[in-house]
């Protein structure tokens, strides 16, 4: 969208926040990079720029904003909702890749030599990886320097720097103050954590923001153990790269509340981003809702609760392996069936604040299970071993960066794998936003009552003038049915 400079130029004039994190506004005669929304008077067009990232402004010498901080934006939508090697290659890279791999990491993972990534990312982000990286670093370290009393040179680690004068250098670049300044400016903002050990931050969304269908699947169908639903907040266990994590998110009108306890604080913008990708919280609302709007009988439930969002997951392996678990059984008896798994293979984690004790077990802990203890008709048990095996073996990779369309084809030709579990994990666990479930009773159940078509190939025809949304598309369709799933919890 920054090559559409009379677009941008509206965006910031009308001081539109829906599109925050899409682009940002270089203003040549300050040297400061900003949102398109940041309250100061908007500066003369024929001294603004305009670049796809933070790390591009960055790199153009651009310091951030002190007023709008745009490094706090909503990440942009166009990285979840594309399957591309770009967009792919954004979620790695959020996901911590380079900082734990290096950028030949990165392109390994996506299949392409170091050469051609670091052209792509530089062509249409202005940016190259490391640069993208070093951004995120600076973002983690000004969260620390600002929510913690952890020392400079734990934080400094702890944000990924290879050292501190590193840190310092790229806080002083980035932000215009050293470290030790910017913790002094912000020290009157710095929300108490509660318990040691344990940080709290504002997590920030497009809106609208619906919470209900969001944090009611989750907590509907949250694992003992694992997951809970306590004091107005969805409470997760977290396995992280270098530890593992509690992670408590609270809804609120204009942001989501994210207290999280990590054992290793190197794992804190890996914990972030999981927690944005599994609310869902990069995603446009507006321009999905307009599109799903154009059909007359989706409108009124657009109109009546706009803004839902798809509720995903922390971790995808365990969410294929549920999705096995969920096969042809109620909610109940799938979180029982997990529950059993974890009690039995997941790893204990310690939780003073609540009833969390475990985390889900590991694919190298489920493939040493035994068949025969599973609880389930053969069919099934076959299935899931098989699963757990391919995904064990790395035979079938479930993650930020998979394939879409690619992994979905594998997942469909193991035994006991149809549409409906293939595209529920390619919905939820892969975040693809226009994943459909045209089999699925609910929906099918959903279409009928609204008039619409009800049989799977109808309606599929009759959906694709929802595309690229009909993930979310399903979501509204859901909401029509009195399920927990769909309804807050109290």
């Amino acid at each position: 969208m920054h090559t559409d400079a009379e677009r941008c130029l509206r965006a910031v004039q009308s001081k539109d926040a829906r599109f925050d994190g899409w682009f940002y506004t270089a203003v040549l005669t300050t040297g400061i990079y900003c949102r398109p929304s940041c309250p100061v008077v908007a500066p003369k067009p024929q001294n603004m720029v305009f670049h796809p990232s933070a790390a591009a402004c960055q790199q153009a010498g651009f310091r951030a904003c002190k007023r709008c901080r745009p490094d706090t934006t909503p990440g942009s939508p166009e990285w979840n909702h594309r399957a591309d090697v770009v967009a792919r290659a954004m979620r790695l890279i959020a996901d911590g890749t380079v900082d734990r791999d290096g950028v030949p990491g990165l392109a390994a993972r996506l299949g392409y030599s170091t050469r051609q990534i670091e052209r792509q990312l530089l062509t249409e982000l202005g940016a190259g990886p490391l640069a993208l990286a070093r951004a995120q670093r600076a973002q983690t370290a000004r969260l620390l320097i600002e929510t913690t009393e952890l020392p400079m040179a734990e934080i400094a680690f702890a944000a990924g720097f290879a050292s501190v004068r590193t840190f310092n250098d790229t806080v002083r670049e980035v932000y215009a103050l050293t470290p030790t300044d910017l913790r002094t400016s912000t020290t009157p903002k710095r929300p108490p954590s509660g318990t040691p050990g344990t940080l709290a931050l504002r997590l920030p969304f497009r809106a609208p923001l619906n919470p209900d269908n969001l944090f009611g699947h989750l907590a509907a169908t949250a694992v003992p153990g694992v997951e809970e639903w306590r004091a107005g907040a969805y409470r997760r266990t977290l396995r992280l790269p270098y530890g593992h994590g509690i992670t408590s998110l609270t809804p609120h009108p204009g942001h989501i509340a994210c207290r999280l306890t990590l054992t290793d604080l190197r794992d804190l913008p890996v914990a972030i981003s999981r927690c944005r990708r599994m609310l869902d919280l990069d995603a446009d609302p507006a321009a999905i809702d307009d599109q799903l709007r154009t059909d007359p009988l989706l409108a009124p439930l657009i109109d009546k609760a706009p803004g839902r969002r798809v509720p995903r997951t922390a971790d995808e392996a365990e969410f294929a392996v549920r999705a096995v678990l969920g096969q042809q059984v109620s909610t109940a008896a799938a979180r029982t069936h997990a529950a059993r798994l974890v009690q039995a293979h997941g790893e204990r984690v310690d939780d003073p604040e609540g009833g969390l004790t475990h985390l889900f077990p590991s694919t190298t802990a489920l493939a040493s299970v035994d068949p025969e203890s599973l609880a389930m008709p053969a069919t099934r048990r076959r299935t899931l071993t098989t699963l757990i095996a391919h995904l064990a073996s790395g035979a079938v990779s479930l993650g930020v960066d998979s394939d879409w369309q690619e992994t979905r084809t594998r997942l469909l030709s193991l035994p006991g794998f149809g549409p409906w579990t293939a595209d529920v994990i390619a919905m939820r666990a892969l975040g693809d936003p226009d994943a459909f479930l045209p089999t699925d009773l609910g929906i099918r159940r959903a279409a009928r009552d609204l008039g619409l078509p009800s049989t799977p190939a109808a309606l599929t025809a009759r959906a694709a003038s929802w595309r690229p949304w009909r993930a979310y598309a399903v979501q509204y369709l859901w909401a029509t049915d009195n399920h927990p799933i769909n309804f807050l919890p109290t």
